[in-house]
């Protein structure tokens, strides 16, 4: 059963900095992504990664945050820098299976909580 696991949240001052990271065990996705989620909100795309290393970024984070990915550890970060208050969500690592479209596989979520 796959599984994916985050880790790196935390509380950071605006502009500050904050590396996500998130395991991935029982399989390999073709794509993996970063999600995040404040109340009352819908799940909002953050950053994604193909197996090629293709990127994609929201505008709200584009040359503030880096999606990375590292195959071999099965790993894929989001390095988050210049950080703002509106960056305060729970992050979620997700999975996309080659040939499908959706990312269906989630992880638990980690939270940022940038604040003065």
């Amino acid at each position: 059963q796959v599984q994916l696991k985050e880790s790196g949240g935390g509380l950071v001052q605006p502009g500050g900095s904050l590396r996500l990271s998130c395991l991935v065990s029982g399989g390999i996705f073709s794509a993996m992504a970063w999600y995040r989620q404040t109340p009352g909100n819908e799940r909002e795309l953050v950053a994604s990664i193909t197996s090629n290393s293709r990127t994609y970024y929201a505008d709200s984070v584009k040359g503030r945050f880096t999606i990375s990915r590292d195959n071999a550890k099965n790993t894929v970060d989001l390095q988050m820098n210049s950080l703002k208050l509106e960056d305060t969500a729970v992050y979620y690592c997700a999975g996309r299976w080659a040939g499908q479209f959706d990312f269906n596989k989630w992880g638990q979520g980690a939270q940022v909580t940038v604040s003065s």
